[in-house]
């Protein structure tokens, strides 16, 4: 377990959401002062957390979140995230990693890679740069800052929990989001299962490629 600088809640301000489909829900913006990476990430508290939250790591994805790309599956799983933690009540942490930290030039970049046949992985290694240069201590500090040492997490990603583990955080279990295929972005949801063993079925993306 590693001990980490505490940080404090900044500020608290109520904004209510709406999506395209039309669903609208009341949320609480968190924002901090401490946290080790200095972004700007924020909190979003829906519903009525109870003694086990359940919670979300988001990474920022401007194309997916803003845009609507059909080359990742964030906006659908950013829109997904934001309904189920508001019927049982818990915490968004809406963090600033681009790109799975690269920033949004070095992932367009990747793009122009995998669109030469790289996949998503492969494409930020030929950049010289990590297949994800992702850190989640400033998550567990805006967690432990809203008073949470205990969650069920929504993610298909296993280092998600593990990072937070190890920071000091008991994620008690490991909640899978749903699958969100397009015709432009099963290559990526395969590329994550084989190389981060990310929970996805991945007979089901494997006969969505080959049709």
């Amino acid at each position: 377990m590693t001990d980490i600088p505490a940080a404090t809640q900044r500020s608290r301000v109520r904004v209510p959401l709406r999506f395209g489909d039309g669903y609208s829900v009341d949320s609480e913006l968190v924002t901090f002062h401490g946290l080790t990476d200095g972004q700007e990430h924020v909190a979003v508290v829906l519903g009525e957390p109870g003694p086990t939250p359940l919670v979300r790591l988001h990474s920022e994805c401007l194309t997916g979140d803003v845009f609507g790309s059909a080359r990742c599956d964030c906006g659908p799983q950013l829109r997904e995230a934001v309904e189920r933690i508001a019927e049982r009540g818990g915490v968004l942490l809406y963090l600033r990693q681009e790109g799975r930290g690269i920033g949004l030039y070095n992932k367009l970049d990747a793009y122009a890679l995998q669109d030469q046949g790289l996949d998503t992985y492969a494409a930020n290694i030929a950049l010289g740069l990590p297949e994800d240069d992702r850190d989640y201590t400033a998550a567990a500090q805006m967690l432990k800052a809203l008073g949470i040492d205990s969650l069920d997490l929504l993610s298909n990603n296993p280092d998600k929990a593990g990072q937070l583990r190890d920071l000091g955080i008991d994620v008690h279990d490991r909640v899978p989001t749903g699958v969100f295929t397009t015709a432009h972005n099963v290559r990526y949801l395969r590329a994550k299962v084989l190389q981060t063993q990310h929970t996805l079925p991945l007979g089901e993306l494997t006969e969505l490629n080959a049709g």
